[in-house]
């Protein structure tokens, strides 16, 4: 497991960086509008505004709240899959990153 960022939440939105040894990129995670189940909850931007991800709400097995991350560009090998979640300091959020399992 890997923190890859690190946000603060202002108004339903998420702001920070993601930072990576290939990405280091001012991040702003905006609620999305809805248009079925299976879209996602939010969408994930760049700070130029370049869409690259998408994030989904979850709760975990314990009751906390936890946003599922997959971010994606062409610029990468494969997607990053990684969660949003609450950090030790109030109103302070990590974005973990660990390898899913047969990669």
């Amino acid at each position: 497991m890997a923190t890859i960022g690190t946000f603060t939440r202002t108004n339903g939105s998420f702001t920070g960086a993601v930072k990576t040894l290939s990405i280091n990129a001012k991040t702003t995670i905006k609620p999305a509008d809805k248009a079925n189940d299976r879209a996602p909850d939010y969408r994930i931007l760049t700070g130029s505004a370049v869409e690259f991800g998408a994030a989904w709400k979850k709760t975990s097995g314990e009751g906390r709240e936890y946003l599922s991350v997959k971010l994606d560009d062409p610029s990468f090998p494969a997607p990053i899959y990684a969660t949003l979640v609450e950090a030790d300091e109030a109103g302070t959020f990590n974005l973990i990153w660990s390898r899913r399992n047969g990669d």
